[in-house]
């Protein structure tokens, strides 16, 4: 009898940990990294999922679309967010991803208050980062030095306006910040400062700037009529299963597609008018 005593509380344990091990092999915590245009939708959206699921966690972290791609394909998270194609990031096997798109993200130029413009030319926007126009009286502004300020290597906001504004060439070395958070709040704070975000994350603390004459709109996103813009993907390797996929389920869900994602200021896919691949042609 002693030793069944004895044994109890081992059989008890064994059953536990095994409770602990079920737990864990149907993925009730997951991991989603990369880009920071993309991070306040799916931590909100994971706020959303967690309130209904309890003892579910959706861990989002930042850190940049390149960072999101890199993590996603070495398996050290389940899902890499990002604001570009697999297909456009060097080292990225693209065929080993499976895309799952989200959203759209608008991104627009943004300025300090006391710049004095709200439109620029794509020309002139274009050699304000390459360092050929440096005040901002040039462009119909005040006189006043003008300061740039870009998102880190590995952004995918950056490679977007990079690649729509600057036609592939690089803006000249500036600060550089990995948070379009931090972006904002810098431009915010510095006179004559000059840079750029997603829609998400404009705020009354600094104004925009059309381009060419057209508004940053989300209206003018939908037609391309604004062309700084791109699909927001949430990344995984291989196809995705147990939590990974519920939680992707619910991202592209009716109750999400139609209220978070628009009141955050995003782009739902089903109502963009056209469509880009990979390589920014228009899909017929």
């Amino acid at each position: 009898m002693k030793k069944i005593k004895l044994l109890s509380p081992i059989i008890g344990l064994v059953i536990l940990l095994s409770g602990c091990a079920s737990w864990a092999d149907r993925g009730e915590s997951i991991t989603a990294v990369g880009s920071s245009a993309l991070q306040p939708l799916v931590e909100t959206v994971a706020e959303e999922f967690q309130n209904s699921n309890p003892g579910r966690f959706i861990n989002v972290q930042g850190g940049g679309s390149g960072t999101g791609l890199s993590q996603v394909q070495a398996g050290a998270v389940d899902i890499g967010n990002s604001d570009l194609f697999a297909e456009e990031k060097p080292g990225i096997d693209a065929d080993a991803l499976v895309d799952h798109r989200v959203a759209t993200v608008g991104i627009t130029p943004i300025v300090n208050k006391g710049v004095g413009i709200t439109d620029i030319s794509t020309e002139d926007l274009k050699n304000i980062f390459l360092g050929k126009i440096t005040n901002w009286s040039e462009v119909g502004g005040n006189d006043l030095p003008i300061v740039l300020l870009n998102r880190a290597t590995g952004s995918g906001t950056r490679s977007t306006f990079e690649k729509w504004i600057m036609d592939g060439e690089t803006a000249i070395p500036s600060q550089e910040q990995d948070s379009s958070g931090m972006v904002r709040s810098i431009v915010s704070d510095t006179p004559g400062a000059i840079s750029y975000v997603a829609f998400s994350y404009v705020t009354d603390e600094v104004n925009v700037l059309s381009i060419d004459g057209v508004e940053p709109t989300i209206e003018n996103v939908t037609t391309n009529d604004w062309k700084v813009w791109a699909y927001e993907h949430m990344y995984t390797k291989g196809e995705p299963t147990g939590l990974t996929a519920e939680f992707l389920e619910y991202m592209l869900s009716d109750e999400v597609q139609e209220h978070i994602v628009g009141d955050l200021g995003y782009i739902p896919i089903s109502i963009m008018q056209v469509e880009r691949d990979w390589e920014g042609n228009i899909v017929e």
